[in-house]
């Protein structure tokens, strides 16, 4: 369940990072009636990586990453004052959670308030960005335009909470200051504390995949980082965008990515056709040529099927045929001898008998 609520969470909430640009996201989550859930979680990111954690189970913020615990380096207190600060945003939160209960005319049930809130920072440039945005139950509640420095309320329900931020101008210059400066500051600090793990890079694995000799031919690589990267198809050196359905970039369990393209079988000289990877920061492309050796498949012909099926019976049958013939002469070993049936056998034998 956990899962399944920081998915929908980061979905609402995703954006697009351009090449160089580092950022900092947290994940306010408040709930009520979620089983096996707590009814406050948040999460902090850094480049994709969970760096923090606080729920209203353990009342208290834990490091989910070696490097930041470094942290404690710029303030030796930082652990203590940000769970306090957590306990706080516990409480207003579950304030929140009422109040949108009410506007939307709700009382019980499953009921979700999504906060997120961060900052981008490219290392290269200087640019910044920054993000403040709710949700309820899945939509978009009220969100800060960095451009116009104004609240949009998608929602009629959320038109009153934007008069009162925009008419709030302490509060507008409160969320400024945090979104480009103090943000960036902190972010610069997590990407100097986990540098050796934010800024590798890992060249992935790529295999050409097939599930039938009829279906698409997939390119899928796995094991980058980080996760700017690119995957598309070529023909004689020409990117295709005919016939070619590329996949997302995925998240894989020991903090990689993967991501694959599709290619519709070609009906001409499979030679003309490579699959392109690009990942940022490295030179070197890894094309990967279509070649039939060197597809990779579990689909098994049904005509070999039906042979192994076959070869399989008539295994059995044949140890079911040397069982059974074992036995009848081990059976025939335990008998009796039969009667000895000749005349001039029997005479001889009672002969010996008499004497």
């Amino acid at each position: 369940m956990k899962t399944l609520v920081f998915v929908s969470l980061v979905g609402l909430f995703l954006h697009d990072t351009t090449a160089e640009m580092h950022s900092m996201k947290y994940f306010y989550t408040a709930s009520s009636e979620v089983t096996n859930f707590p009814e406050f979680v948040i999460v902090g990111m850094v480049d994709d990586f969970q760096t923090d954690y606080y729920d209203s189970n353990i009342k208290r913020t834990e490091p989910k990453q070696d490097w930041m615990k470094k942290v404690t380096e710029d303030r030796a207190d930082y652990w203590e004052v940000e769970t306090e600060k957590l306990k706080g945003a516990q409480q207003r939160f579950k304030v929140n959670l009422d109040t949108l209960k009410r506007r939307f005319n709700q009382t019980g049930g499953v009921h979700i308030v999504q906060w997120m809130v961060g900052c981008e920072w490219d290392d290269e440039t200087g640019d910044v960005n920054g993000y403040f945005q709710f949700g309820y139950d899945g939509e978009d509640f009220i969100a800060l335009d960095l451009k116009t420095w104004t609240w949009v309320a998608p929602q009629q329900q959320a038109v009153v909470t934007k008069q009162k931020w925009d008419n709030d101008k302490a509060f507008l210059a409160q969320q400024k200051d945090y979104l480009t400066n103090e943000c960036v500051d902190w972010l610069k600090k997590y990407v100097n504390y986990g540098r050796s793990s934010l800024m590798r890079t890992n060249l992935p694995t790529v295999s050409l995949l097939q599930k039938t000799p009829s279906s698409r031919v997939t390119c899928h690589a796995t094991g980058f980082y980080p996760n700017r990267a690119m995957m598309f198809w070529r023909k004689d050196g020409e990117e295709l965008h005919e016939d070619v359905d590329k996949g997302e970039i995925l998240p894989n369990h020991d903090g990689s990515f993967q991501i694959s393209a599709d290619l519709q079988l070609p009906s001409d000289d499979w030679g003309k056709y490579d699959c392109v990877f690009q990942l940022s920061g490295v030179k070197e492309d890894i094309v990967t040529k279509l070649d039939k050796r060197e597809i990779k498949t579990n689909y098994v012909n049904p005509i070999y099927m039906i042979f192994a099926i076959i070869a399989v019976v008539l295994l059995l049958v044949t140890i079911v045929c040397a069982a059974g013939f074992c036995l009848y002469k081990k059976r025939d070993a335990q008998r009796p001898p039969f009667p000895v049936n000749d005349p001039a056998v029997q005479q001889v034998m009672l002969q010996n008998q008499n004497t």
